[in-house]
């Protein structure tokens, strides 16, 4: 047995956020929003998917945004990416701790960190 892949990665979001969520995720980043099954939609919040990639949204009480914890999504276009959040005034982070990774953090529209890496390797 071993481990294939990864499927999603779940942070948490405060009820009634999944407007501005969208506006990030969708809006922002370019993910497309997928249906949450009837079970969990009554639950709130929401799910993005970018390729294999999906980064989960649900609702949580009290919340606290994810400070640390964090998605890494690739990116086709870091710097336009960059410039993008920038403009719609969210705080870009470059980060050079990671030899050859061009990436930035930021936070999404409830706080929770977000990475964000080069999809190719830096010279």
């Amino acid at each position: 047995m071993s481990v294939l892949g990864l499927d999603h990665v779940q942070l948490a979001c405060p009820a009634g956020s999944e407007d501005a969520l969208r506006s990030f995720y969708v809006g922002l980043l370019g993910m497309t929003e997928v249906p949450k099954p009837p079970a969990l939609a009554a639950r709130g919040g929401a799910w993005f998917r970018a390729g294999s990639a999906e980064v989960h949204l649900g609702v949580e009480e009290p919340f606290r945004p994810a400070l640390k914890a964090h998605p890494g999504l690739v990116v086709d276009d870091v710097d336009a990416l960059a410039r993008r959040l920038s403009d719609a005034g969210h705080d870009v982070r470059w980060d050079d701790a990671v030899p050859a990774r061009r990436r930035f953090h930021t936070d999404d529209t409830v706080g929770n960190r977000v990475e964000l890496l080069a999809a190719t390797p830096s010279p």
